[in-house]
């Protein structure tokens, strides 16, 4: 996709949130990074000021989403390279409580990728928990990621406010720069397994197991996940423990015989993820 194109689909992306798109440069920046930080995942300073200099000073700009003189937002990554080749880590996008569900965050990820381009990469990877609904149909559905990867425990114990007591599973997330934005197409075919399911009320959903993931290439699986795991995880952290073990166990065994995550089915009854392999993924979303 040409550069320019990109930067206009983020422009007006902007506009529709009613913020405007900076570079973050100056050590007053990494302040106000810092204060977004801060708001979102508490008194925890996940990544120091300086190195949030030393960031952009090296090519690796943060881009931030203003209101007026106010910093509503952030996105923050750097130069990577994993056995697939070049790429760009996107570690942190951060909107303020009061700015999120207004498309703040979908400006600021439309941002990176016009960055990506403009710096000559085709892809962009980063890392979120798959028990999370709302994530998971943003980045599959909104902006059209696939997963290819799944990480349990990650990060190790983490001590935010988010994620403290709970172990830190991360589905990694592959954004093709070069294809159109939005959901990939869901495969179809004859053999579907719903490895797990959700049985119980909506409030609190219990993980059912279901069939093993072993079948023909032309198929899916599907995972079900609870619709707000955090909420299930102040209700009842024991059965939102359990949840964690199902998903962790059942998507690992996904990627074991070789699918990967193509979509997010929000279903009635509960989200779900969708698994293909991965020359159906692709086929289908050409």
């Amino acid at each position: 996709m040409a550069v320019n194109a990109a930067w206009k689909q983020a422009e007006d992306a902007a506009g529709a949130a009613g913020i405007e798109l900076r570079p973050l440069m100056t050590l007053e920046d990494a302040d106000r990074i810092l204060h977004v930080m801060v708001a979102t995942w508490g008194e925890h300073q996940l990544v120091p000021r300086e190195m949030i200099r030393a960031l952009a000073d090296s090519g690796n700009v943060p881009y931030g989403a203003f209101r007026g003189d106010e910093l509503v937002g952030y996105v923050l990554g750097w130069m990577a390279l994993d056995a697939d080749g070049p790429h760009v880590h996107s570690h942190m996008l951060a909107v303020l409580p009061g700015s999120r569900s207004g498309g703040v965050g979908y400006a600021l990820k439309l941002a990176q990728r016009a960055q990506g381009l403009e710096a000559g990469y085709g892809v962009v990877r980063w890392t979120f928990d798959p028990l999370q609904a709302r994530n998971a149909h943003f980045n599959l559905n909104k902006l059209g990621v696939l997963c290819d990867r799944f990480h349990r425990d990650f990060y190790g114990a983490m001590s935010d406010a988010l994620n403290r007591g709970d172990r830190s599973d991360r589905l990694v997330a592959r954004w093709d720069l070069d294809r159109a934005i939005g959901p990939s197409a869901i495969p179809s075919g004859p053999h579907v397994v719903d490895a797990l399911r959700a049985s119980g009320s909506p409030e609190l959903p219990k993980p059912e197991r279901g069939e093993e993931p072993d079948f023909p290439s032309r198929g899916i699986v599907r995972v079900s996940i609870p619709a707000d795991y955090s909420g299930l995880r102040e209700r009842d952290p024991g059965l939102a423990s359990a949840w964690r073990d199902a998903v962790g166990e059942v998507l690992e065994k996904c990627f074991d015989v070789g699918t990967i995550v193509v979509g997010l089915d929000r279903d009635p009854a509960g989200p779900r993820y969708v698994l293909a392999v991965p020359a159906t993924a692709a086929g289908g979303s050409a």
